[in-house]
């Protein structure tokens, strides 16, 4: 996927659509973890749609439910979003950094051989 030690780092416009990638799919992941979360709400706990979608933003970026479940199918929901919220938020960031890390070393390394 990425160019290896021995080739040359791509041009600025062609990181720039690499990077474009990146975002878009950690967005597209954001997207459809959030409309995963909002079903659940609204599905176990009854939630409108304004509260499901506030309760499944806040876990998605790390701060925690505003409505404490009271249920035990949301509770049992509740548990495994948080869960799988977390990890949305390690992949988000590996997927939006990954390229321009790459980059970095890759300019590091390519400028020591020369």
């Amino acid at each position: 996927m990425y160019e290896s030690r021995q080739q040359q780092p791509i041009p600025s416009q062609a990181f720039a659509s690499r990077l474009g990638k990146h975002v878009a799919a950690a967005f597209g992941l954001l997207g459809v973890s959030l409309a995963a979360g909002m079903l659940g709400y609204m599905q176990f706990e009854n939630l409108s749609v304004a509260d499901a979608f506030l309760n499944a933003a806040m876990l998605l970026g790390g701060m925690g439910p505003v409505n404490a479940p009271v249920t035990l199918s949301g509770k049992v929901f509740a548990g495994a979003y948080a869960l799988y919220a977390g990890l949305v938020f390690i992949v988000t960031a590996a997927l939006i950094f990954t390229p321009i890390i790459h980059r970095v070393l890759h300019k590091f390394h390519w400028d020591s051989e020369q």
